[in-house]
């Protein structure tokens, strides 16, 4: 079993030093659902709520976590974003899918960045669907898939 990196021999918390480490290119892609009905997803899909375009702000609101990810996670570095990409797919009548990709040339990879903007695009198509569906899920907050630095490449589902 590997060491626990963020506790110092005494057991008191520790931002890891990645001084030494060599700056690479990464890559760090998560993925997540929202349950919903099927009259909410259209409504999504065809920009019907009042509320407004909820996939733009979602993406807004996705990006803008990615930049935010250190202030909310307290042993996570603060990470020179180099792109962000975020992308919807309306994989059945009640789900909407949702994917985050994180590039940065830095000593720590960008997984939690991933991570931490899929939920907040997921929390931002919740906050603006509640008042139609609140029986929403949002589910599977998952890494899919990670590259660059000392651990390598990983694909979910791929032989390791």
């Amino acid at each position: 079993m590997s060491e626990f990196t963020h506790f110092d021999d005494q057991g008191r918390s520790q931002m890891v030093n990645v001084g030494d480490k060599p700056v690479s290119d990464r890559l760090a892609r998560a993925s997540g659902i929202i349950r919903m009905r099927p009259d909410t997803l259209i409504q999504i899909r065809d920009n019907g709520l009042k509320k407004g375009n909820v996939l733009e702000v979602a993406r807004l609101a996705a990006i803008m976590a990615v930049k935010k990810t250190s202030d909310l996670i307290p042993l996570c570095h603060p990470l020179p974003i180099s792109g962000v990409n975020v992308e919807f797919d309306f994989r059945s009548d009640s789900e909407l899918g949702v994917s985050v990709t994180v590039r940065v040339s830095a000593k720590t990879g960008a997984e939690m960045e991933a991570l931490t903007a899929v939920s907040t695009a997921a929390l931002t198509v919740y906050d603006m669907c509640k008042a139609i569906d609140r029986e929403m899920t949002i589910e599977n907050i998952r890494l899919e898939e990670k590259s660059g630095g000392k651990s390598g490449h990983f694909v979910r589902g791929e032989q390791q």
